[in-house]
């Protein structure tokens, strides 16, 4: 196995470190946080709860963190958000310490941390393709993606250990130490030249420059209707609040094994992340894309109506695989046909898609799962998913046939989109 390109570029290998480490972190602190609300209460409804309150502060922000990711210094941001993030986890950590981390006290930690991460996105993801050549950013985002997945699974498998040997608040306090490895990567970049026109930005009102962003995606309809089907098929298939019910009152095993089934996801989208990484070529990607929304609902509803720990554990395993599939091609896609002037505004926007869906369906499915079970709120949001990615093919067929023959994991060129030509800004 050769060096992956990516990782030749120092600060992109900086950066890389130090994401891995905060994932993983953050990923502890999260399942920590679910298993947490479970011991606090035994409503999935109040506990699902947490989704809408990590989601209203992306949907009131993001456009306005997406010009300000364009407009500023994007490592700057990212080093305060990352600041901001550590100051909550350690105060959700001393809160729990203490005894009195009540709901109302993690609800609003959280409504701060999102906060926080409505401005860490856009500015950390725009950049990146500033620290690598062009023609590696594709493996760039794959091995972010693997980053993201292997802290997803040490995240939560030490989750599991910890909370059952040393206490929910360690959890917290590890993740608080965890976001100095972005800081000190950030810090020892050094200044990061960006393609960005601040002059032209300075010119025009806040407001013009979300309605541009907004225009930019309107008129490019392949990062639309992808942008539509992951929205619907995460909000559907979306149930992660529901896995302490899953394991404490179905499969009634402990933390531990609680932490394993969290790493699930992670373990199947690092498989896949892996795969892609040594691919040099993906053809077809609307319908990968397509193709992977429509598993993953399947392999929710198997997960739903699993009722042992292996089989759960597989299930959760192929719902990773699926959406990290359609993750990596979906972000190589968006983040090479976007110019660097537009990629804060555009990754605001599609925050406000990606985040939104799994943190609405999480309430969706903690209403669902008070009035009919656990069991059927994840088996119907399984079929939901499938059903939404079939009525948005039919609404946007040109996503199933959208084939850019240049695309790679080298780097996706633009040679063949057949839409590019018909707008006044590229994607």
């Amino acid at each position: 196995m050769v060096m992956p390109p990516a990782l030749k570029s120092r600060k992109f290998l900086l950066y890389w470190i130090g994401h891995l480490i905060s994932i993983a972190g953050s990923q502890m602190q999260l399942w920590a946080l679910y298993w947490h609300l479970r011991i606090l209460s035994d409503q999935p409804m109040v506990i699902s709860g947490i989704g809408l309150v990590r989601f209203l502060p992306i949907i009131l922000l993001s456009l306005v963190a997406g010009v300000a990711a364009d407009r500023f210094n994007r490592r700057k941001i990212t080093i305060i958000t990352q600041i901001a993030l550590g100051c909550v986890a350690l105060i959700l950590g001393l809160g729990t310490w203490r005894g009195i981390a009540s709901l109302w006290l993690l609800f609003g930690l959280m409504a701060i941390q999102s906060i926080a991460v409505a401005f860490d996105v856009p500015a950390r993801q725009a950049l990146i393709p500033s620290i690598v050549p062009r023609e590696d950013l594709a493996n760039a985002y794959s091995l972010t993606s693997i980053a993201s997945k292997v802290g997803g699974i040490l995240g939560p498998a030490i989750s599991g250990v910890v909370i059952a040997f040393m206490g929910l608040e360690w959890a917290y306090w590890i993740n608080a130490i965890s976001y100095l490895a972005v800081i000190v990567a950030l810090v020892a970049m050094g200044n990061i030249q960006t393609e960005v026109e601040r002059s032209a930005l300075k010119s025009n009102g806040t407001f013009a420059e979300i309605r541009l962003g907004i225009e930019f995606i309107k008129n490019s309809p392949i990062i639309l209707s992808a942008m539509i089907l992951d929205f619907f098929g995460s909000f559907f298939s979306s149930a992660n609040t529901l896995l302490p019910f899953v394991a404490k009152d179905i499969l009634h095993v402990g933390p531990i094994q609680y932490g394993w089934l969290s790493a699930s996801q992670s373990i199947g989208t690092l498989l896949i992340g892996v795969y892609l990484s040594q691919r040099a070529h993906l053809s077809r990607q609307g319908v990968l894309i397509s193709i992977s929304v429509i598993m993953f609902g399947l392999a929710t509803v198997v997960f739903g109506l699993a009722t042992s720990f292996w089989l759960s554990m597989a299930a959760l395993i192929l719902i990773g695989v699926f959406d990290g599939l359609s993750t990596i091609i979906r972000n190589t896609v968006r983040q090479l046909l976007t110019p660097d002037a537009m990629r804060g505004r555009m990754m605001s926007i599609t925050q406000i898609f990606f985040k939104g869906g799994p943190q609405l369906g999480e309430m969706e499915a903690g209403l669902v799962a008070q009035a009919l079970g656990v069991p059927f709120a994840i088996v119907s949001g399984g079929v939901g998913c499938v059903l939404a990615a079939v009525v948005v093919l039919k609404r946007y067929p040109a996503l199933w046939i959208y084939n850019d023959e240049g695309a790679s994991q080298g780097g996706l060129e633009t040679k063949s989109m057949s839409t590019r030509s018909d707008r006044a800004m590229p994607r």
